[in-house]
């Protein structure tokens, strides 16, 4: 079968490669669609950050070359001898978080030494994929397999909203209206936030943050962000969210929060930056921080899809095959700041 392989920076491949075998509590999945993430980029442009550097990983052994692809969806080929509840032909999405499981908090272990189907393991790049039982999460027979493919970037959002202790009818700035910026909005006008300011360097991103439910749009290279929020909010906002992973960004995060308010940083640093710490003993800002999701929000993620609570379907701007992800998928993404998410096809099925 064909599958997209990460060996280094800039060196990722499509080649042939074995089919995967299913193993007792596994199950083996027919991708239908995968989203190429902006973590994805990352390791091509300034990786290996999250694949397995110079030593295995920790959680699954696995050595490079690594399958990309984390953000998958698809239909239950097989099933192991020891799987119970799930059959083949079922519709599925993976939450692709793996940990050692050595505590009762899910985050602990995935904080301490966790990974991603995808990153640390062989993922959905592929024709087929075979991921424990327990990663598996069912989808109605009516759900489209498209959709099912922005489960994982949209919990990744809802994370971020639960990390930042957001209440209702309390104001959010999103810095970065990429992927991942564009679904913090739709989660945080789904936690009833009031007002929404959106921040990034690209109209037609912006554009699409409106849509999106960001009730601000500002293009930040022709106007200040923090003096425009001061406009309207002296004290600043009251929860930001850092999406862009650069070291402007993330100061003016700080300085347009308001006193006690909260920062999450939600963006991947492909590069350390200088921060003073004194922005925040000095403002008494509070930052956190979130990278993955828990079990409960992946679950409730498809949930409110499902149920048309929440719709992410606006964040495709393009679908492409397999053979294109590099040309038409990754270099695209980089080059091209219109684009939000590719969905790359394997199966297609919908």
């Amino acid at each position: 079968m064909k599958a997209v392989v990460y060996y280094d920076t800039k060196d990722v491949r499509i080649e042939e490669v074995a089919e995967p075998k299913v193993y007792a509590e596994g199950v083996k999945v027919k991708v239908a669609w995968t989203g190429i993430c902006g973590t994805d980029l990352h390791e091509y442009l300034g990786g290996p950050i999250f694949i397995p550097g110079d030593a295995p990983n920790g959680v699954t052994g696995k050595e490079r070359p690594v399958i990309m692809g984390h953000e998958f969806s698809g239909v239950i080929e097989e099933v192991g001898e020891e799987v119970e509840g799930l059959a083949a032909g079922d519709k599925v999405v993976i939450n692709p978080v793996l940990t050692n499981k050595q505590h009762d908090n899910p985050l602990y272990d995935f904080y301490k030494e966790g990974t991603f189907i995808g990153l640390g393991d062989d993922g959905g790049f592929a024709d087929f994929v075979v991921v424990p039982a327990e990663n598996i999460v069912k989808l109605k027979d009516s759900t489209s397999l498209k959709i099912g493919a922005l489960v994982e970037p949209t919990a990744v959002a809802l994370q971020a909203i639960r990390e930042s202790e957001l209440k209702f009818s309390e104001t959010v700035a999103v810095y970065g209206a990429g992927p991942i910026g564009l679904v913090t909005i739709l989660a945080a006008r789904a936690a009833g936030a009031k007002d929404i300011f959106a921040f990034d360097l690209s109209d037609e991103r912006l554009e699409k943050a409106k849509e999106f439910g960001a009730t601000h749009t500002v293009n930040s290279g022709k106007e200040n962000p923090v003096e425009y929020i001061k406009s309207i909010y002296p004290d600043g906002v009251d929860r930001t969210f850092e999406v862009a992973g650069v070291k402007q960004t993330l100061e003016q995060s700080i300085q347009s929060t308001r006193p006690r308010g909260m920062v999450c940083i939600v963006s991947i640093f492909e590069k350390e930056i200088d921060f003073n710490p004194m922005m925040l003993t000095t403002s008494g800002v509070r930052i956190s921080s979130s990278l993955g999701y828990e079990p409960d929000i992946f679950e409730a993620t498809v949930k409110m899809i499902e149920s048309g609570q929440i719709d992410p379907s606006l964040m495709i701007t393009e679908e492409i095959e397999l053979d294109e992800v590099i040309e038409k998928g990754f270099n695209k993404l980089i080059e091209d700041k219109s684009q939000a998410k590719i969905l790359v096809k394997l199966s297609g099925e919908e």
